[in-house]
């Protein structure tokens, strides 16, 4: 969790730098807004993640008997919603500008007495942007593999996106300067498609959590490999029984309906094969009666 916090904290400050590099160079490009837009989304993700480790740390309280382990679904659920709805309206305006066959021109700046195509300056700063998420991205997926985090998976996706998003707008303003008017609307397309993509599946996820769905693998809606080492090892020692999974947050929480704890029954002790986080087992609650609520 430290790793992972120091790596959001600078996540944040090289995001803050490229927004300003691309706000000061994109001029008229429909892709260079769309990535200046996705960059300037990008600061969803760190922030709340940041947000929700803090609240992670605090205690069960009067108003909150089970802690703060939900704050990071929520958190996740933000992102996940920032993505798929930014992704939509950016969706929206390369389309519009592709229909009108809007003619997008970059101009010239005079330094030094020389003409100087501005479209220098907006590939500069697209290859600039193209660095720092793919070094912060490629940091973030094992720590997220690690910790089980769905918020951190997901910025390392938003990051997979921002340095995709670069190449891609790279190549739109290019195409402009070859005079293939459709290239920076048509990468500013292919951009938001990405964006779209990635946000409706995280929003699958993030909402079968906070209903109370079973715990899923990282990046797909379906049940993860611990989830169903600790279904197996609890059918096996209680085959007669109901086996009920949720998630909250990192954590794996489990009831068996229709029995009761044996004397010697110890959760700690379990035998669990297949499952690497003992952490991530947070609890094992018991209903004797299938009809008890």
């Amino acid at each position: 969790m430290e790793a992972a916090n120091r790596l959001e904290w600078w996540n944040v400050a090289w995001t803050l730098s490229i927004i300003l590099v691309m706000g000061l160079s994109m001029g008229s490009s429909q892709a260079m807004r769309t990535a200046w837009i996705e960059d300037t989304l990008g600061l969803v993700p760190p922030i709340v993640f940041l947000i929700a480790a803090r609240f992670e740390k605090r205690s069960s309280n009067a108003r909150f008997h089970y802690g703060f382990d939900r704050v990071n679904g929520l958190g996740f659920l933000i992102a996940a919603v920032a993505l798929a709805a930014v992704g939509g309206l950016l969706l929206k305006d390369a389309a519009t500008a592709l229909l009108a066959a809007e003619h997008v021109t970059i101009g010239s700046v005079r330094v030094g007495g020389h003409d100087i195509w501005l479209g220098w300056f907006m590939l500069a700063a697209q290859a600039y942007a193209t660095i720092p998420p793919l070094i912060i991205g490629r940091k973030e997926l094992p720590l997220a593999q690690r910790l089980r985090d769905k918020l951190l998976h997901t910025d390392a996706l938003m990051n997979k996106a921002n340095w995709q998003t670069g190449v891609a707008g790279f190549l739109g303003v290019a195409g402009l300067g070859m005079g293939w008017w459709w290239a920076d609307a048509t990468a500013a397309a292919l951009i938001s498609l990405s964006i779209i993509l990635d946000g409706c599946k995280a929003l699958r996820i993030a909402t079968s959590e906070l209903v109370d769905g079973v715990p899923n693998a990282l990046d797909a809606a379906h049940l993860s490999d611990e989830a169903r080492a600790v279904s197996q090892a609890l059918r096996a020692r209680f085959p007669a029984s109901q086996i009920l999974l949720r998630e909250t947050g990192r954590y794996i929480r489990a009831e068996v309906v229709g029995a009761v704890p044996p004397a010697d029954f110890d959760s700690e002790t379990l035998a669990i094969p297949g499952l690497e986080d003992r952490w991530r087992l947070e609890s094992i609650a018991f209903r004797p009666s299938p009809s008890a609520h």
